[in-house]
């Protein structure tokens, strides 16, 4: 028999003076290229701000959704929002503030909801900053802030996905039941994004402020405090060896940002149900690519199927709510220590002042009896 033989490689960042380095091991190369490279791309991006204006060159939404439609409706160029994510690129976000009566749900069902046909071409992809092909998908509140690195699923090419979605309310009590916040402005975190309060922003913009403070630069996936810049090993040579380290204290709650940063008081969660099937099938796919290229100018030299198609929908029209409650109140504390006082020791409340007035008449006798005997060994 023979013996394979295990190697593990090592990613590490030292200090400007190369004494005290930082070490992290990884039992695959592919983990250590894909670290290694995310390390040079944040050295990189941090700079490209003073050379080209990302918001200049974003790609238009028509590059990405070849169709949109809600609630059997086609979508308005005015119901999304485009923001930069540094990992996946340009984004779009439906419905943003909810205000719009256009986004309100009727009826719930898959012809009533959100139906899509993404582009999920892999040309433009950076192979060793996201190793996969398809499309991220995420839901959330208004007003709030995606966080597509911790959430969200992923749209397979060539697959046509259907998302069925429940919401649920988390109500907390927070006070003396325990730490939350009602929308921010008791903590003493300063969120460095414009949504609303969410756990991840105020972790993200706590570790932020920390970084700044000692490493004196700011991480690039974060947004920057006002007066900081991005690191980048032109301007701090061993900014890497100052991230990891925090990073990994954050990780290991040796950071008090998980202390600092309670969760809201008031939240809602979606809960979400996929089914998914070939798109488009082998008898379709000619007439609906050739359907594509006359509309949308769509385009493709290739076998591979690089488009999909996603439906999101409501399951039901009405959600969950999780209310906390006190498990014992002072009512019911004192109910129950007069239950556990009648049945160990068998008394009532007549009994108790009964009790009561045995020892203050036995104490007065006793006051009396001192006192008798007291004047008569002075007489």
């Amino acid at each position: 028999p023979g013996c394979a033989e295990r190697r593990s490689l090592l990613f590490f960042q030292c200090n400007a003076t190369g004494g005290n380095c930082f070490y992290k091991t990884y039992s695959s190369g592919m983990g250590a290229i894909l670290e290694w490279y995310r390390f040079h791309y944040m050295n990189v991006m941090s700079q490209l701000p003073v050379i080209i204006n990302i918001s200049d060159h974003e790609e238009q939404i028509e590059d990405m959704i070849y169709s949109c439609q809600y609630d059997g409706e086609p979508c308005r160029p005015s119901d999304y929002v485009h923001f930069h994510h540094p990992v996946f690129g340009s984004c779009y976000t439906f419905n943003s503030k909810g205000t719009d009566p256009f986004w309100t749900a009727t009826k719930p069902g898959i012809p009533y909801g959100l139906s899509l046909i993404l582009r999920a071409e892999q040309k433009d992809h950076i192979p060793l900053l996201s190793t996969v092909a398809g499309v991220k998908v995420m839901i959330h509140n208004h007003n709030q802030t995606p966080f597509l690195e911790h959430e969200g699923f992923d749209i397979r090419p060539g697959i046509a996905t259907t998302i069925g979605i429940q919401q649920d309310e988390v109500n907390r009590l927070g006070g003396n039941y325990g730490k939350c916040t009602t929308d921010g402005n008791d903590v003493n975190v300063k969120l460095l994004y414009n949504n609303s309060y969410t756990l991840q922003a105020c972790l993200h913009s706590c570790f932020q402020h920390i970084m700044v403070r000692k490493c004196g630069c700011g991480y690039y996936y974060y947004p920057l405090p006002p007066g900081a810049e991005y690191c980048n090993y032109n301007k701090q040579p061993a900014w890497g060896h100052c991230f990891y380290q925090l990073y990994n204290r954050l990780r290991n709650h040796h950071l008090n940002c998980f202390d600092q940063c309670p969760k809201p008081c008031r939240e809602s969660l979606y809960k979400v149900s996929a089914g998914t099937a070939k798109w488009p099938s082998s008898k379709s796919q000619d007439w609906i690519r050739q359907a594509l290229r006359h509309q949308n100018g769509y385009n493709s030299t290739s076998n591979r199927l690089d488009i999909a198609k996603v439906t999101i929908f409501y399951q039901q029209l009405n959600y969950q709510s999780v209310n906390e409650s006190p498990l014992l109140s002072e009512n019911l504390l004192l109910s129950s220590m007069g239950s556990q006082w009648s049945l160990w020791f068998g008394s009532s409340v007549l009994s108790v002042v009964e009790m009561f007035e045995l020892l203050i008449d036995t104490l007065v006798l006793s006051l009396l009896f001192c006192y008798q005997r007291f004047r008569s060994n002075k007489t």
